[in-house]
Formats: structure tokens, sequence, C-alpha cells
């Protein structure tokens, strides 16, 4: 008996269609598509009509070139491996005035995104004027080998905050800005912001521009919790199987560091052939594992095995399921375990059997 990660096809194809709907999204497949497989995820994509997809990594952008070569690949990150992102047809963030200055001349031929920084403070133009100066320098540059600007772009940090008034703040400013440059006749072929949590906050995507940016959406979680269940289905599976039923008496303690304590005689533990070494979080063990429909309590957390609490119903070689729709990735995520992604992130790909359904 082995551990299983698998994903059901057929859910997965049919949740990025109610994502969609008939929006032009841009889908996120950073991370070898949130672990769910980079070549699967593309071709899902591409089966359901979205043919323009971002990563943060220029392997991976050349790795989805090969699998779709008509397809818009934009790099979120900025690289300096020029040649590659010419050869590829890569479109490619301007992070900053500095690296625009710092690499005029090799940035020929490149398609750019220009970014504003915004309250993550993680990359981009700091200000409207920043991108003003970048703008007027790029339009009077005679050269006629020199750089693209097709797209300008932003991302959003608090969407998912609904306690705070950040996502407020960073929307507006961005839309000012949008709204500023249109206006003075700046004109872009692509202008993208909104990662799951604002599309869905928006019901959509912002007038004035062609795609939402969409990832954790597409693989089946949903980004905030006030989203109902059957709006975003979950096709992952991550389940284990009991090798054997023990029992524990009172005060015996269970798994490494005194983990559990038995507080009664007879207190049935389940031995599941999955842990920490496979990817289950250890916050994620301070909760429940589901056994034919029923929810029993993860005691101890091993790297190979986890204990759970059982009754008398459950017996050796029964599944044990630590996600799937009906005990979701991102229900977990509300209750404090970690990021869906990093759930996600997680799991060991080496030492889980990985199915596709």
């Amino acid at each position: 008996m082995t551990a299983i990660w698998s994903v059901d096809t057929a859910k997965f194809r049919k949740n990025a269609e109610n994502v969609k709907q008939d929006n032009q999204l841009m889908a996120v497949v950073k991370n070898n598509a949130y672990h769910y497989g980079l070549e699967f995820a593309v071709t899902q994509f591409l089966a359901i009509g979205i043919n323009t997809f971002s990563t943060t990594s220029l392997r991976e952008a050349i790795r989805i070139r090969k699998l779709a070569p008509d397809a818009t690949i934009f790099l979120m990150n900025a690289v300096y491996e020029f040649d590659k992102v010419r050869a590829y047809n890569i479109q490619m963030t301007l992070p900053s005035l500095s690296f625009y200055y710092e690499n005029l001349n090799e940035l020929y031929d490149i398609q750019v995104h220009v970014e504003y920084e915004n309250l993550l403070h993680r990359s981009g133009m700091k200000t409207i004027a920043e991108i003003k100066e970048l703008l007027s320098h790029h339009e009077q540059n005679q050269n006629t080998n020199k750089m693209s600007i097709v797209g300008l772009w932003t991302h959003f940090g608090y969407a998912d905050e609904f306690d705070v008034t950040d996502y407020k703040i960073e929307r507006e400013a961005w839309l000012d800005i949008v709204e500023a440059l249109l206006a003075e006749n700046y004109q872009f072929d692509m202008i993208h912001a909104q990662n799951s949590a604002s599309y869905y906050r928006e019901e959509g995507i912002f007038p004035n521009h062609t795609h939402a940016r969409v990832g954790i959406a597409l693989y089946g979680s949903r980004p905030y919790s006030t989203i109902d269940e059957t709006v975003i289905q979950q096709s992952l599976t991550v389940k284990g199987n009991i090798i054997q039923v023990r029992e524990v008496n009172q005060g015996d303690y269970c798994g490494y560091s005194f983990a559990f304590e038995a507080t009664r005689d007879q207190t049935k533990l389940a031995v599941v052939d999955i842990g920490y070494g496979d990817g289950i979080l250890k916050s994620r063990a301070k909760h429940e594992a589901m056994i034919n429909g029923k929810r029993f309590p993860i005691r101890a957390l091993m790297m190979s095995h986890m204990f759970v609490e059982v009754d008398d119903s459950v017996n050796a070689r029964d599944e044990v399921i630590l996600y799937n729709n009906d005990i979701r990735v991102d229900e977990y995520t509300f209750k404090g375990v970690g990021a869906n992604s990093e759930q996600l992130s997680a799991m060991n790909h080496d030492s889980l059997i990985k199915e596709y359904r």
C-alpha cells in the first residue's frame, strides 16, 4: 500500500470552465502549475480556450512554449537571459526604471509589460511618474532595435483580506493609474491585475482590462471563504491506507515526543501510511481525516505514518482521505493550516503515487 495523489481530469477541466466563463483569463501555471503538473494543466487549459499563461520561471516558460506554440506566455519575474526570452517569444515584466536603463540595449525585440509596484512592494515602478518617464524615454528612443511595450500590470496583495482597507487602497491606486494613462492616449495590448480573489470580488474583469490573471481558483481552491463550495470544485484527492488498527490504554503515549496521550482504555488508533515526509503539514495534522465518509481526529504525525483515533467501524486497509472535495484544501486554509498554495506545494510527488484519472 502506498499513499496516492490523484486528480479527476474531467472535474479539473469542468472547474476551469466554470471559473473562466466567457472571460479572457491568463492562467497562472507557476511552480509546476501549483504542483498539478505543467503539461497536464496547460493541456487542460488549452482545451477550454485559455491560451495565455504566466509563470515566474523562464525554464517553465520555455516548457509552455513547447506545449503551446501559439500561446501568449508572460514571465512575471525579470531575467537576464535575454537571448532565450527572444528565441522562445516570451513576454516579460519590466520591474523597475533601473532595470530598464541598465539593460536598455539588451532588451531589443523583447515584448515587455510595465509593472506597477503597489502595496505589495515586491517589484515594479513606484509611481505613475516613473511609468511616464519610462514611456516617454522609450518613445523618444530612435533606435529601431528596441523593446516593445505591450502590457501594463500589477499584483494585488490584499484582495483576499476583508477586515482591512488595503485592497480598496491598492485597487483605487491601480485603477487611477490605468485611467490616467489611457486618457493620455497610451495604449497597451494587455492590461491585467486581478488574481483569483479580486476576480471573484469584482464578479469579473475590470473595465479597460484585457485579462484576469487567475491561479488558485483554476486548481479548485476558493481564494476566500464566503465563496460557495459549489462555485469552485476541487478535483484533487490525497489519500493513504490503514496498515493496522491498534489499541492503547489510558496514560499511553503515542508518536514521537509524547505527541498523543490516551485518556481512556481501549482507545483505537489507526496506523496510516502517510506522513510529513509525503507532504502533510504538521498544522494540517491538528485536524481530521476522513474514513468511510466520517471524520476522525489525527492524533500524531510522523515522517511516513500518522495515528488517527477511530471507532469500531474502521478496519485495516480502509482508505484515509486527507483531501478531496468533501474535505478540501481551502477548508484548512481558512482554519489557519496554511495558504492553499502552501498545502499544495508541500506534497512530495516523489513519495506519493501520482495519477490522473
